[in-house]
Order: structure tokens, then sequence, then C-alpha cells
């Protein structure tokens, strides 16, 4: 199976952040690449485990993901980012 995602890239002090919002998945490297490789890890080895547990395909639909062709696929798409400094007091 593949996954179709939107990764999110932090940095926070030294560490770079690397998640996967819809899924709750979240892992952290001293570079950007280092930080996806370690989710993509983090990834197979939550698919491993749900998949052996026979609770996959529910965690998924639960998250907003549908099943195409072998891929999971999120329902709806993020369209974009913005920063935006917001006058609250």
């Amino acid at each position: 199976m593949k996954l179709q995602a939107t990764i999110e890239l932090w940095q926070k002090g030294e560490w770079c952040i690397a998640k996967i919002p819809e899924l709750d998945f979240i892992a952290q490297g001293r570079t950007i690449d280092v930080a996806k490789a370690n989710l993509d890890e983090v990834v197979k080895i939550q698919f491993a485990e749900m998949k052996e547990m026979g609770t996959l395909d529910d965690y998924l639909s639960e998250c907003g993901y549908v099943i195409k062709d072998d891929t999971a696929v999120p329902e709806n798409e993020m369209i974009g980012f913005e920063k935006k400094l917001v006058q609250v007091a």
C-alpha cells in the first residue's frame, strides 16, 4: 500500500520536525532529509503494527482516508498554508 500525505516541516531549535497532521505521526532529525526519512520509518512501523492487529483500515477511515488502487488517499486536500500576524488585543 502507498500513502498520499502532506508533510509539515518545522524548525525547532537544532531539530527539524516532520509531521503528517492527518495521521498524527511525527518524527525529527538534525536535517530536513533525516526528519523525512525518520517519518517514513514511523509510517512503515505504525502501518505494519496496525495491519497485524487488523485496525489499519479503520484507522485510515477515522483519519479521513480512502483506499484507491492500493493507495491511501485523503478525502480532503490541503490547498495551502499562510503565515499571518493577527491583532488579538
